[in-house]
């Protein structure tokens, strides 16, 4: 226990007030430093939970043990490396994400009163556009929003902090789909920095309007954790799911590793840890 209290603040904690420091050289204010701060600390944990750094460690226990546990030592290596094979194979990946994303919903015999749609992060000082961007994941989200307000004219809400602290992502939304889509934004709400505060944040501003039950939108395998947070903000949730995980066929090709499905295998495990965490939270 000493040693960890040792290694902890040897290593962590001068990364943590490196981090802080970082923040206060660009002059950012002292809430939206402690906000990212907040955001290190949160990913640097979930870093050690998570695919491929928690197998790595496994198998550095094992080598640790090799001379003194030699069998152990197997079991551990063993592991880590059928782990890190089977969760960069796309079947596996493909499977896991499938079982927690669901089916489409038909709107049609589902009424709601606005549309919320999540941030999925931004691109920090993207060159082509002269600065701070949606990601890749927002614009999926954002185009989909767009398709469902002009399928069901209801007003848009968008959510999304500064949780980096390099700028809110609502904004990017809202001109994103205003510029892009050519679709309004009714409301903006830029104070959330995660799951749980997207939907109570979300809840204040569209309680005082009394709209309640929205149709929730961001990525299918998203969508769960994100209902669990929605519906204990106090909202009835109809949900809005895009980029469900589809394959076009299975070949050789599917069992064979590759970095994308070890991202694919790290969303699942997070938001499998999520709701998990939700639920002590509650």
């Amino acid at each position: 226990m000493a040693g960890l209290q040792r290694n902890f603040h040897a290593g962590i904690v001068p990364a943590a007030r490196w981090y802080l420091r970082t923040m206060q050289a660009y002059h950012a204010p002292p809430v939206l430093a402690l906000h990212a701060m907040s955001w290190f600390l949160t990913n640097l944990v979930s870093a050690f939970l998570l695919p491929p750094l928690n197998l790595l460690l496994v198998a550095a226990v094992g080598l640790y043990l090799w001379h003194k546990r030699p069998r152990v030592a197997r079991t551990l290596l063993t592991i880590s490396v059928a782990g890190i094979w089977l969760l960069s194979t796309p079947f596996v990946a493909d499977s896991m994400l499938q079982s927690i994303e669901g089916a489409p919903v038909d709107f049609s015999n589902n009424a709601a009163d606005a549309i919320v749609v999540l941030s999925g992060g931004q691109r920090f000082n993207a060159l082509e556009y002269g600065g701070n961007t949606v990601s890749k994941e927002t614009l999926e989200r954002v185009r989909y929003a767009a398709m469902l307000y002009r399928q069901t004219g209801k007003p848009i809400l968008v959510s999304g902090g500064n949780p980096q602290g390099g700028g809110a992502e609502a904004p990017l939304m809202k001109q994103v789909l205003e510029q892009e889509f050519h679709v309004p934004v009714r409301w903006v709400e830029d104070t959330s920095d995660n799951t749980q505060e997207n939907a109570r944040h979300s809840h204040s501003v569209l309680e005082k309007a009394g709209l309640t039950r929205i149709y929730l939108v961001t990525h299918a395998w998203h969508m769960p954790r994100a209902i669990q947070a929605f519906e204990r903000a106090g909202f009835t949730v109809i949900p809005a799911a895009t980029a469900f995980t589809t394959r076009y066929q299975t070949d050789l090709l599917t069992f064979i590793p590759n970095a994308a499905a070890l991202l694919e295998s790290y969303r699942f495990m997070h938001e499998v840890v999520g709701m998990l965490w939700y639920q002590i939270k509650s």
